[in-house]
């Protein structure tokens, strides 16, 4: 049976492994919806490509190019924060939200709010508005499936257990590019060197996340939304082969592990398909005897101190989640632009932590001004650093 699908976020790495899924499967699917920052020619090729109903550009100023791009194609071509979330607004049978940052909270909410099923690859809809989104979905009684190779890999080993039974989950951590650094090498590491993932292809400002470590505290506070067992029984594992997605662990003793290459292709197929499976062609299969051995350790919150940070946020709640992910977005934007260096990212964070500590946001709009406050007063702490 052919089902429809939108992708917001469709130029993006997370957009092209999807597409790339779809590709392979064109009698499967109707795409109806593909959205994109500003690159309106690949946005274009795209829409062209899967006879998309509609293709929409954040960015307006791009909108000519698009419209000029799409030109006897029979697709509607729109531009603008309105036109994104009139897109995500279509009712499909899935929705793949991946537009990055606080800019896809709206869409991503718009999907939600058709009460069919919405696979989150979007971080900030649950970090900084996790409350707010959790109870739309209830409301609408929208399925929810997890994107981020974590949280897919908890919810395929919570599949037919109950939370109550749980005992702990594991997230597990590659540890980033910078692992085995010590304090000295971390404080002169550059944006070139941050970026090189040893496991993961990603964009910059995931890979610097990873690197950093934030990245992993924020996967912490999107397991708190996602899988209600309580902060207490969540915790944090370096496994640099990355081969271990996340583990549940029950009250018999009993652990159950998600394993698989890494590619996100694999949790993306695991959501496309729910509840049943598809043929995922991957180049790299998983081949045990080859690896040889899987390796874990404890995080060192000493020499990357953003888990903590994350932890202790998910446990403040209200609006503090978001100050997190907004200072942070801040100092990883300066470090790439060469304007402080890697250790100051998480003392940027902390330090805005301390200055500011809002009331829990009820709406959407609420969100964004503790996202845009946050924003200021990063942007304060950097200029007298």
């Amino acid at each position: 049976m052919m089902r429809s699908l939108s992708v917001l976020g469709a130029t993006g790495s997370i957009g092209a492994s999807t597409l790339d899924l779809v590709r392979r499967q064109p009698e499967a699917w109707r795409v109806v919806a593909l959205t994109a920052n500003g690159n309106a020619a690949a946005l274009a090729a795209l829409a062209r490509e899967f006879k998309a109903e509609v293709a929409v550009v954040a960015d307006e100023s791009q909108l000519p190019a698009l419209r000029e791009a799409l030109a006897g194609s029979g697709i509607e071509a729109t531009g603008g924060e309105a036109a994104l979330v009139e897109a995500a607004s279509r009712p499909v049978d899935i929705t793949m939200a991946a537009i990055v940052g606080c800019a896809g909270l709206a869409p991503t909410m718009a999907a939600i709010e058709q009460g069919r099923t919405v696979a989150l690859a979007n971080k900030e809809a649950l970090v900084s508005a996790g409350e707010v989104m959790t109870a739309a979905v209830a409301k609408h009684g929208t399925t929810l499936l997890p994107v981020d190779s974590e949280h897919n890999a908890i919810f395929q080993c919570l599949s037919g257990n109950s939370h109550k039974d749980v005992r702990w989950i594991t997230l597990t951590a590659s540890g980033g590019p910078f692992r085995d650094w010590d304090i000295e090498q971390l404080r002169h590491a550059t944006p070139a060197q941050a970026i090189k993932h040893p496991n993961w292809s990603m964009g910059a400002k995931i890979s610097v996340d990873s690197a950093t470590m934030i990245n992993k505290g924020l996967e912490f506070i999107e397991a708190y939304h996602l899988f209600p067992v309580g902060l207490d029984k969540l915790r944090i594992i370096v496994h640099p082969q990355s081969i271990i997605h996340s583990m549940v662990e029950y009250r018999d003793g009993s652990t159950l592990a998600q394993l698989g290459p890494s590619d996100m292709r694999v949790p993306i197929a695991s959501c496309l398909a729910w509840p049943a499976r598809m043929d995922t062609p991957l180049s790299d299969q998983l081949d045990l005897a080859t690896i040889g051995q899987l390796t874990f350790r404890a995080p060192d919150e000493e020499r990357f101190p953003a888990t903590r940070l994350a932890r202790e946020a998910a446990r403040a709640g209200g609006g503090i989640p978001a100050v997190l992910n907004a200072a942070n977005e801040v100092a990883v934007a300066a470090f790439l632009d060469g304007r402080i260096g890697f250790t100051r990212i998480a003392a940027m964070v902390e330090e805005v932590l301390t200055r500011f500590s809002p009331p829990p946001p009820a709406t959407l709009e609420e969100v964004h001004a503790v996202d845009a406050r946050a924003r200021i007063e990063a942007q304060a702490v950097m200029e007298v650093a």
